[in-house]
């Protein structure tokens, strides 16, 4: 199964200003993304930065990444991957999987799952993934997103709620965890390329705009979502300063998954 995997990376970050080039032992973090996500494939797979600016392609060349420059403009990742399945000339079948910019600890199997899963289900025109919830504190956070699916393993809603509500136990507020446990999204994605390119010219959905969450469009307008569950959680993302100085003491240990 061949696919691409796309590593959106615009340089301006409020909370981190230059992110995709911060150094993390002596790589660019971009980078060690595609570095991750390459070491980890057995399977062919193109790799490929979406940029929105020039020195994030030099940083990429200097380690021999594939990277395309897109505009700065772009309201979304989801357009930026858009500009960049034109500007690598994808057909509409060919599968695309979304792996952000700040997520070097990323674990390359969770990125085959989701790719097979449109392999798997073809009437699916996006893949993502999942986790059970271990805490009643991820629960009621509403920066945790929950998702449920149905008997197919295909997505009903995600949600910044705590879903789905367990009607018996939470009579005196959350205190415990139903039985299944409720589900983590996890922020990864597969599309098909025509999809991807027909999606930013979709109205947003309400639900969308009052959850602040886009793949919400994509339900709102009848398209199907296929969910890989896995019982592992992601490793940490980047955001923040102290995110980053984590990351780079685990990169930087001499058994680090590097």
């Amino acid at each position: 199964m061949a696919f691409t995997v796309l590593i959106p990376a615009r340089l301006a970050s409020t909370r981190l200003p230059n992110k995709p080039l911060a150094d993390i032992a002596g790589v660019p973090m971009v980078v060690r993304v595609a570095q991750r996500v390459a070491q980890g494939l057995q399977q062919p797979a193109r790799i490929v930065v979406a940029a929105d600016h020039a020195s994030i392609l030099q940083a990429c060349a200097r380690f021999g990444v594939e990277a395309v420059l897109t505009r700065e403009d772009h309201a979304s990742g989801s357009d930026r991957l858009a500009e960049a399945c034109d500007l690598l000339a994808l057909s509409d079948e060919e599968i695309v999987v979304n792996v952000q910019g700040d997520e070097p600890l990323i674990d390359p199997a969770l990125v085959l799952a989701v790719a097979e899963l449109l392999v798997r289900n073809p009437t699916a025109s996006m893949g993502t993934a999942a986790h059970p919830i271990e805490s009643v504190e991820d629960f009621r956070n509403p920066n945790v997103v929950k998702v449920v699916l149905n008997a197919a393993d295909m997505a009903l809603y995600f949600s910044r709620a705590p879903i789905a509500w367990w009607r018996d136990g939470f009579g005196k507020g959350i205190q415990t965890l139903a039985t299944p446990a409720p589900l983590r999204h996890i922020g990864i994605y597969s599309y098909r390329a025509g999809f991807l390119r027909r999606f930013p010219t979709l109205a947003q959905a309400p639900m969308e705009i009052t959850e602040a969450l886009e793949q919400l469009r994509t339900l709102w307008h009848g398209y199907q979502i296929a969910v890989h569950t896995t019982i592992h959680a992601p490793g940490a993302g980047v955001d923040t300063p102290e995110d980053l100085e984590r990351v780079r003491k685990i990169l930087s240990a001499p058994d680090s998954p590097r």
